[in-house]
């Protein structure tokens, strides 16, 4: 028995299979597109964390952080140095597929009794024969925020007991108002 297929059916047949194919394909490019932005937005803040990291003054003393939005950055933290907070800002803007920065960093007030702090915590933590290994890089990867007398410790450590002992060392410093532990502890370690 043989099917004969009318015209019309036949050119509906045909149209149902090229909105099938038509679909596919704009599932298929929206797909590749939300690939291809979420590696672009990968690469922008590998991008901006380098940048941030060259900069020249940034010490252990400050703490600069980002958020990327697309093609827009948001720096944000606390610095020292009013121009370390201008040096980001262009760094960040020195990037390719920068579109533009919001320069959100806040700069710490000027105080002598806040810089006899900042060096008498860095003392304590980094002088701690366990912790003195965080120091042992360019750029330390515990950062001592102080403000008026409160500080705040921001950065990783390999574990709950370092977290803990630095938060223990930096309270232990007489004329420190209060601690805020911000450290995180290392992917490695929260896995076990």
């Amino acid at each position: 028995m043989r099917v004969k297929l009318v015209p019309s059916v036949a050119f509906g047949v045909v149209l149902t299979l090229l909105a099938s194919l038509s679909v596919f394909a704009t599932n298929f490019q929206n797909e590749n597109r939300q690939r291809n932005e979420k590696k672009m937005q990968e690469n922008l803040t590998k991008e901006v964390r380098h940048q941030l990291l060259l900069l020249p003054y940034y010490s252990v003393f400050d703490n600069l952080m980002f958020k990327v939005d697309g093609d827009q950055v948001t720096l944000l933290g606390q610095v020292v140095r009013p121009t370390l907070k201008s040096d980001a800002e262009s760094a960040v803007k020195g990037i390719e597929s920068v579109a533009s920065v919001n320069n959100q960093i806040e700069v710490l007030p000027v105080s002598p009794m806040d810089d006899q702090l900042r060096r008498a915590v860095y003392r304590a933590v980094y002088g701690d024969t366990a912790l003195s290994r965080y120091g042992m890089s360019a750029l330390p990867s515990i950062h001592l925020i102080v403000k008026n007398g409160h500080v705040t410790l921001e950065g990783v450590v390999d574990s709950e007991s370092d977290k803990n002992l630095a938060n223990l060392r930096t309270s232990g410093v007489p004329n420190v108002f209060s601690v805020t532990n911000n450290l995180n502890v290392s992917s490695s370690e929260a896995k076990k």
